[in-house]
């Protein structure tokens, strides 16, 4: 608690020697105010109901019930040693003790007995410079969060601004802002079911399936560049429209080449692979192309099947929507291209599960 870096009040003596916590209450309790306790378990549970006011511990090391060193493996495991300095004041002075205190955590040495301007100032400085250190995490910390946070508000901008484009776009063929949605929903859906089954080189993490998810809906963005009379025909295109309306895989990435500064983010790279290859199909069948197998990227193999499944569970300005299983027949029997064979097995499990 960030607060409590600040409000340090209390200085924990550890020792089952009476005289010896008397003197060191004597040196600190002037300015502090004073936790003792008889062994490491007493001091322990100080520790665990007090953390956020104890400022440094003086611990002794040979002590009944748990000693010196045994609470200070015990504070390291439980993550307190990054948040109270502890200082051995002890007799045993012996190279493998001391050698011992420094590795278990202890920020320094001080021998009994203690001289106590000495023992006062030596304790004090340190503990100013570990809980200035203290502070400053936390201040780095919070500055992270803030970063963190204004990250995740420009991405979530990023990311209205660009459904918002791939929606106008949509408006122009008669669909819906729902089509970029439903896409965006399956390629994720579908890019975790992959990773699921371990399918090779599909190890990606939530956020990049996110950002992949979220360049899916940039998929059509080159239909900006095709005539409405062709987009919109209600018919059957001509030999000479269709190949018009394949060029929107290519006009795509081009518009997606005019934005400045955005070749370097990631996005950009699944971005244009999904506008350029998905038409593209398993036996080399697709456009613009051609490409076949495993040379078509596998989230623009993934857009293309979310793709057709809702373009056939969807009524379009050309045709009418089928049926669910008449929909997944179509894409099985090969009816809309091919599509790689693990992609419609993680297709078909979806269906089998009804997550899709």
């Amino acid at each position: 608690m960030e607060s409590g870096a600040l409000q340090r009040d209390t200085v924990l003596i550890v020792d089952d020697v009476e005289i010896n916590r008397a003197i060191l209450s004597a040196i600190f309790g002037q300015e502090d105010r004073i936790l003792e306790a008889e062994n490491g378990q007493q001091a322990l549970e100080a520790v665990i109901r007090e953390a956020d006011r104890i400022k440094a511990i003086l611990l002794d090391v040979i002590m009944p019930v748990m000693d010196g060193f045994q609470f200070l493996e015990k504070m390291g495991k439980l993550g307190y040693l990054a948040r109270i300095p502890v200082f051995i004041v002890t007799a045993e002075d012996s190279g493998e003790s001391i050698r011992k205190s420094y590795e278990l955590g202890a920020m320094d040495v001080i021998r009994k007995p203690v001289t106590p301007y000495f023992v006062q100032q030596r304790i004090n400085n340190v503990v100013e410079l570990f809980h200035a250190r203290e502070q400053l995490r936390h201040t780095v910390s919070r500055q992270d969060r803030q970063l963190m946070a204004q990250a995740k508000e420009i991405e979530s901008l990023n990311r209205s601004i660009i459904e918002t484009l791939a929606t106008a776009i949509e408006f122009r063929s008669g669909e819906s802002g729902e089509h970029v949605r439903r896409i965006r929903h399956l390629t994720e859906l579908m890019m975790k079911q992959l990773r699921l089954r371990a399918y090779e080189g599909c190890a990606f993490s939530d956020e990049e399936i996110g950002r992949i998810a979220d360049a899916s809906i940039l998929h059509d963005v080159g239909k900006i560049a095709i005539p409405d009379s062709i987009l919109n025909k209600p018919g059957k295109l001509t030999p000479d429209e269709y190949e018009v309306i394949k060029t929107h895989t290519t006009k795509g990435c081009e518009m997606l080449e005019q934005i400045p500064r955005y070749h370097n983010n990631e996005l950009y790279r699944y971005a244009y692979d999904i506008c350029r290859h998905h038409h593209e199909r398993w036996d080399g069948s697709g456009y613009p192309d051609g490409l076949a197998g495993g040379a078509i990227p596998i989230w623009a193999q993934v857009v293309a099947l979310a793709d057709v499944w809702d373009a056939l569970t969807n009524e379009r300005v050309y045709k009418a929507r089928f049926s669910r299983e008449k929909a997944r027949e179509m894409i099985l029997d090969g009816a809309c291209g091919a599509f790689n064979p693990e992609l419609l097995k993680a297709f078909c499990q979806m269906y089998d599960d009804n997550i899709i």
